[in-house]
């Protein structure tokens, strides 16, 4: 361990409120950093961590910190404890980094799995009190990158690449002179606020913090767990209120035949190079909207067996057979839960274009965006038949009425934008896919085919049940379909 560089900033604040670099050996001064020099590795260590505990930082970041620069520190820690007994005096304290009294930092290792994301090993430390936010794993899960290199990660997000020290040359600069250790400190203290610039950049603290206020889980759940966990949280939440008991279900791993279900449709697309213009029409946040619309939940489901007890009025079957209950009878927790999601939604945005800094407008666009994704999530929460609490009849029939919604748009759309009608062209759909159709109305230009494709989907909106909504996204002219 030769050099630990640190840059502590206020949320918020544009630069850093404190830059230093802890070296091994002297070292030349930097402009608008301490430089802090030790004889010894343990010594280095321990003012280290002193200046840890005074910051008292509630988020720990940086580049691949949880698999490398974390564990390294601990590691080294250990190893020279076993020199002597001298060193290990030292550095008795050097682990607890956390806010809990003489609780040592945690590390194990562990496989992090999910459909969205893939599958991972990492070391997955714990500090009491603090979050560990890696931005690596972080870029490699939200996008989509040639490199991950932080060099060319910066080089595209931020504009500025850091000076470039190759690891074949670290051991003679530090080796050498203080001017040499001075090349080596500047280089760690890009490494160090580089991150950190990029967080800020990518809105990714204030996104996250927004997204745990949102479905009550801790921040680290967000980084280390899947989408299921944050569902379940709202659940729960949401049953404690209403005073209702949620079953502990045992995991079977039966992902056989059995508990499967039709999915979403696919109209068959009318190959063709299209050189009149094609609308599109999109269904907004479907299969939320189709839950809240017909009351779909797990508080809602009646069991076939169950069926004659009620009266016909008080309940509807879905396309695919299943039974759920009118939301006049009862009113589902999912479907609760998504309107409230959907609204607040509604409010952040709202907020984000009335907000008077750029600071409230980060705050209020991530908070949507997390409100956004947690509404998307629910139908997946029911269908992953080895998730908490798998549903089936739920999703089956979430993809049925998806399915039926849009064999419903383009029967109307084809039946009332007819020359029989007065209009001067027989529309066709030409494909659909899940909650989008796009159709040709027969008209010449962009601008005669606005004013149809708005009309068509305000009265397709008309016939379906609220908050089921038909909108008008764009025209694609020409249009290649393949």
């Amino acid at each position: 361990m030769i050099q630990i560089a640190n840059s502590l900033s206020l949320y918020g604040q544009p630069k850093p409120i404190v830059q230093n670099v802890f070296t091994l050996k002297g070292c030349l001064p930097i402009v608008g950093a301490q430089v802090l020099p030790s004889d010894t590795e343990e010594e280095m260590l321990m003012k280290w961590r002193a200046f840890l505990e005074a910051s008292d930082p509630d988020i720990i970041t940086g580049y691949n910190v949880q698999n490398f620069d974390i564990p390294y520190l601990l590691d080294r820690a250990e190893a020279l404890s076993k020199d002597s007994s001298k060193k290990k005096n030292i550095l008795r304290n050097f682990a607890q980094w956390g806010r809990i009294r003489n609780a040592r930092a945690k590390m194990k290792d562990t496989t992090f799995q999910s459909a969205a994301y893939g599958k991972r090993n990492n070391v997955e430390t714990t500090i009491d009190g603090r979050v560990i936010f890696d931005m690596l794993p972080y870029m490699q899960r939200n996008h989509k990158l040639s490199s991950y290199s932080l060099n060319s990660v910066c080089a595209e997000y931020l504009g500025q690449q850091k000076e470039d020290v190759h690891h074949s040359i670290i051991s003679d600069l530090q080796n050498g002179s203080d001017e040499d250790r001075h090349r080596l400190a500047v280089y760690c203290l890009k490494d160090a606020l580089l991150p950190q610039r990029l967080m800020n950049k990518l809105s990714v603290l204030v996104n996250y913090v927004e997204m745990a206020r949102v479905t009550g889980v801790p921040m680290s759940f967000l980084i280390s767990r899947g989408q299921q966990i944050k569902v379940f949280s709202m659940i729960l939440r949401k049953c404690r209120n209403e005073k209702l008991l949620v079953p502990t279900l045992h995991k079977t791993g039966n992902t056989g035949d059995d508990v499967g279900y039709e999915g979403a449709t696919v109209l068959d697309p009318i190959k063709n190079y299209y050189q009149t213009p094609i609308a599109t029409l999109d269904f907004a946040s479907l299969y939320p909207s189709i839950m809240m619309a017909y009351n779909l939940c797990y508080s809602t489901l009646v069991a076939p067996m169950n069926a004659h007890k009620l009266d016909p009025s008080m309940y509807k079957k879905s396309e695919n057979g299943n039974i759920f209950v009118h939301s006049h009878v009862k009113k589902g927790i999912l479907p609760t839960i998504l309107e409230e999601l959907l609204s607040a939604r509604k409010r952040a945005k709202k907020d984000m274009k009335n907000a008077p800094t750029e600071f409230e407008r980060a705050v209020q666009n991530g908070r949507q965006l997390a409100l956004k994704v947690s509404a998307n999530s629910v139908y997946g929460f029911t269908g992953a038949t080895v998730g908490q609490l798998p549903c089936v009849p739920i999703a089956s029939s979430v993809t049925s009425y998806g399915r039926l919604l849009l064999e419903k748009t383009k029967a109307f759309v084809e039946e009332k934008y007819t020359k029989a009608n007065g209009y001067e062209h027989d529309a066709q759909v030409v494909y659909g896919d899940t909650d989008s159709v796009m159709v040709k109305f027969g008209t010449a230009t962009v601008a005669d085919t606005f004013p149809l494709a708005l009309e068509a989907a305000d009265k397709c909106s008309e016939i379906f049940p609220k908050p089921i909504l038909l909108e008008f996204e764009k025209v694609y002219f020409p249009y290649l379909l393949m």
